[in-house]
């Protein structure tokens, strides 16, 4: 006969074998499942099939044997090479296999002594901050299937797991997995559009008579090309630009103003649509570009993280990944490794925050709340719900 969850969970059944060996199932658990994320952190910025083809090197696709497969000791063991090219194999693959075993180490010893079912939720959702994390510091986008999808994982495990929000009921589980998820994405929602509007624009000066080619997907400038679909969030959106000459496939033009939105391209006083313009060249020294204060992505995985956490984690991630995020991005502009007004990853701040809750002793997030309620109540007169802590 099949055991029940509920007995397949209880503290009691796995405390009958020893936590020490528990522990290294877990470490040894997350390491496999790190090398499982190095192929979704590789493959789904790429667009591909996280499961086929099998892993394989990308340089000379040779497929790789189970036993060339072993997280941790194969890096090792072949000092970062392929096997069968000795094409050099990043580094980032050892880090993410023992990073994950480490973080599911970490929730096994935190969680695991009171509810081995809340210590995997963690893991599961602390994966998907892993796999947001990298792909956004190399792409700069978060998957919709980290997003989107963790948001309905989040919910899902909440409805399962109520301990996951400190509560005892599924409809008090859920309610706080609604309203985190709304505040979440309700709330970085608000950050963007604030951002939009003071900050909005982006004036590039380029060396005198540099060559800016607008095609049909992409603007292309001296040092780097741009999608559209990075440059324009809304209809509004123009790119701008004063230009010595503008030259399309059957005319020119001398001095003149460009603007291109979304729906209108516009030199001096002619107006084109943009789909019927494939290229346009154009000579100048300077340029403005729309930009945004975060993504779109952004918002949806701060709803994730509200989803599964709650609203208390949401206020905590926004206000500790802006602190991590301006010490960074100052201390990358005092090193020389970036300029006022670079693009920089949001992403990983809030992961690292949200994690940071995670394993906040469950003291200071009381601590936390507490505050949050009393600055809600005073400055709003908003009474704010009861709040039992998870975290360590």
């Amino acid at each position: 006969m099949f055991m029940g969850i509920d007995a397949i969970f209880d503290s009691r059944n796995w405390a009958a074998v020893p936590f020490q060996f528990w522990s290294l199932v877990f470490f040894v658990f997350g390491c496999i499942v790190g090398s499982f994320l190095n192929v979704c952190i590789y493959r789904m910025p790429l667009g591909k099939s996280v499961v086929t083809p099998p892993s394989h090197c990308p340089q000379c696709n040779y497929s790789i044997p189970w036993f060339l497969n072993i997280p941790l000791f194969t890096w090792l063991s072949l000092r970062g090479r392929c096997k069968n090219c000795d094409a050099a194999i990043s580094v980032r693959y050892f880090l993410v296999e023992l990073l994950t075993g480490v973080v599911f180490l970490s929730c096994w010893l935190g969680f695991g002594e009171r509810s081995a079912l809340l210590a995997l939720v963690y893991c599961l959702f602390l994966a998907g901050l892993i796999v947001a994390t990298f792909i956004d510091f190399e792409h700069f986008i978060i998957p919709d299937e980290i997003t989107i999808g963790g948001i309905v994982v989040g919910v899902i495990c909440s409805f399962a797991v109520p301990a996951l929000h400190g509560m005892r009921s599924l409809a008090s589980s859920m309610k706080e997995s609604f309203w985190g998820a709304a505040l979440g994405g309700g709330l970085i929602y608000f950050v963007l559009r604030g951002g939009k509007l003071l900050f909005g624009r982006q004036k590039l000066g380029l060396a005198s008579e540099s060559k800016i080619t607008f095609t049909e997907t992409s603007l292309v400038l001296p040092d780097k090309e741009i999608l559209y679909e990075d440059l324009f969030y809304r209809k509004s959106d123009v790119i701008a630009l004063n230009a010595r000459t503008a030259e399309l496939v059957d005319r020119c033009y001398k001095d003149v103003v460009v603007r291109l939105s979304p729906a209108t391209l516009r030199i001096g006083e002619e107006t084109f649509n943009p789909e019927e313009v494939p290229h346009l060249e154009v000579m100048a020294g300077e340029i403005v570009l729309p930009r945004e204060a975060m993504g779109l992505g952004d918002v949806k995985f701060m709803a994730a993280i509200g989803a599964f956490l709650g609203w208390q984690a949401v206020i905590f991630s926004l206000m500790v990944s802006s602190l991590i995020g301006s010490v960074v991005g100052v201390t990358l502009i005092a090193l020389k490794q970036r300029v006022l007004g670079s693009r920089l990853p949001y992403g990983p701040y809030i992961a690292l925050a949200a994690a940071m809750w995670i394993f906040l002793p469950g003291h200071l997030q009381e601590a936390w709340v507490w505050n949050l309620r009393a600055a809600g109540y005073l400055l709003f007169r908003i009474p704010m719900p009861e709040f039992r802590p998870t975290g360590m």
